[in-house]
Formats: structure tokens, sequence, C-alpha cells
């Protein structure tokens, strides 16, 4: 590996820390932990049909196991519900609560002015193409 790779792979797990650490210092006036703040935004991402906890497993990247038990976590704190599937009965679907949906928004409110300040010297355009540039490096890599 050249220094140079050396240098992007040093400089993008740096700023993926200060990402993450910001992002944690956000969810702490909630009570949440990441996982949980992840399951919020993917289980919102499907609110008109409903997520199963499989599938929010395979997004989470996380074991069955563990998705259930972050979803125990949220549907106690009262943000999540199980609802029975309107395609499958026999189906169980993961649905953010009306306090649920309200958190999600200010989560996203919050990213958003994480992501802002962190990249507020890059252009619009820059922007978008490191953007771009991350999705290409993750697909290369994620398959």
């Amino acid at each position: 590996m050249s220094t140079d790779e050396a240098t992007l792979g040093d400089l993008v797990v740096r700023t993926a820390r200060v990402l993450r650490r910001s992002h944690r210092e956000a969810l702490e006036p909630y009570g949440l932990s990441p996982h949980q703040s992840r399951a919020i935004a993917a289980i919102g991402r499907h609110e008109g049909t409903g997520l199963r906890l499989s599938a929010l497993a395979t997004e989470l990247g996380i074991a069955p196991r563990s998705a259930t038990d972050v979803v125990d976590a949220l549907q106690t704190q009262g943000l999540v519900q199980r609802t029975a599937s309107v395609i499958d009965r026999r189906a169980i679907d993961l649905r953010l609560t009306e306090e649920g949906l309200r958190l999600r928004r200010t989560l996203d409110q919050a990213h958003v002015a994480i992501s802002r300040a962190h990249f507020a010297t890059l252009s619009e355009q820059d922007r978008d193409t490191l953007a771009q540039l991350l999705r290409s490096a993750l697909d290369t890599t994620t398959g």
C-alpha cells in the first residue's frame, strides 16, 4: 500500500470516528444506542409497508437475535410496535409509534446538522462528489 493509500484510509477512519462520536453525543439525551437510532431510521423508511425483523437485521448488518434485542428495547420505550402484516397475517411487521415518528424526525434533523457542521468547508459539489466516491468505495467492498 502506498503512503497515499494509507493516508486516505486513515483519513476515512478518522473522519468516521469523529462523526460517530458526534452522533453518539446527539443520541445521549434520548437514551439511545447507535443500533437503536439506525433501527428507528430503517423502520421509518418502511413506514408505509412495515419492516420484518429479519429485514431489519439485514439492513443493520447485525444478527437476528441482536435485532430482536434492539426492537425489544425500542418497544419498551414506546418507540416501536409490532403489528400483524397486512400482506401475510402470520408475519409481524415493525412500525414506529407516533412518539417514534417524532423522534425519528428529531434525529434526522440532528444528523443533518452534524453532517453540515463537519463538512461545512466543502462546497455542495464537493459534498456530492465525496458522497459519490464513498458510495462507490462501499459498493466495491460490500459487493
